[in-house]
């Protein structure tokens, strides 16, 4: 980690029709680890520490570290001095006076791959999933998904059922993410496009029928073996820029 003496990183400018996907590996050199931590306040070190096992340490150190560093360059600040808050079912946002700032945010990690979206002023969600073959994809469909979409399911090639599945299944978590209620909303209540050719979309949404209209789904591809979804609030109108954080010249 470069002195304090030193420059912070130039800020990043996100205009308010853009919605800005970060894509990076938790897979990082111990030099970077270290940097990660150094951001760290209090609280995440102990959740940090109270992993058992090293892999889930370095995860959960890299992703909290480089969501400070990418919140300090969105919010021109520094990240150490970042505080969060959570609503009643956990989602987190910007606390104090940087709230007011109106920037939004939303992670998620899955195998060695972390999501993050921010956006100003609309809400965001975001899903990243490990595409595993051998999951038990019926049985989950028929349990949580809506009935269309275990039908839609069904008509698809045996081939591209299991991508089919983890599309269907990232653009439900990250509707309900953006939402921010967590699994209080049942995932059979709304309705998502299933076929991977398809364009990703909120098709229905049973308890409010003018809630689907609020919402647009954009389909990503994270890296060979994953499947994500972005979902965002009247995002039918933004651009989606995704980008890859790979290097060191952020410390």
């Amino acid at each position: 980690m470069t002195g304090e003496t030193e420059p912070r990183p130039k800020r990043t400018i996100l205009e308010p029709d853009e919605v800005h996907v970060w894509v990076a590996s938790l897979n990082q050199h111990e030099e970077e680890i270290a940097a990660f931590r150094a951001l760290l306040n209090a609280d995440e070190l102990v959740r940090a520490d109270r992993f058992t096992f090293a892999k889930g340490r370095r995860q959960f150190t890299v992703a909290r570290g480089l969501l400070r560093m990418l919140l300090g360059q969105y919010l021109d600040t520094d990240p150490t001095q970042i505080e969060f808050n959570y609503n009643s079912y956990g989602k987190p946002g910007l606390a104090g006076d940087r709230a007011e700032q109106g920037l939004q945010f939303n992670l998620s990690h899955s195998g060695e791959l972390v999501l993050y979206a921010l956006a100003h002023g609309r809400e965001v969600g975001i899903d990243v999933e490990t595409i595993r073959p051998d999951f038990a994809a019926d049985a989950i469909a028929a349990r949580f998904f809506a009935p269309a979409e275990r039908d839609a399911l069904k008509a698809l090639d045996p081939n591209v059922r299991i991508q089919a599945f983890f599309d269907c299944w990232t653009r439900k978590e990250a509707f309900i993410k953006a939402r921010g209620k967590g699994l209080s909303i049942g995932l059979d209540t709304f309705e998502v496009s299933v076929d991977p050719a398809s364009r990703a979309a909120l098709l229905v949404t049973h308890d409010d029928p003018d809630e689907a209209t609020r919402w647009a789904l954009h389909a990503l591809a994270p890296g060979p073996g994953y499947a994500g979804a972005l979902a965002v609030a009247g995002g039918a109108d933004c651009r989606v820029e995704v980008k890859t954080w790979s290097d060191r010249s952020h410390f």
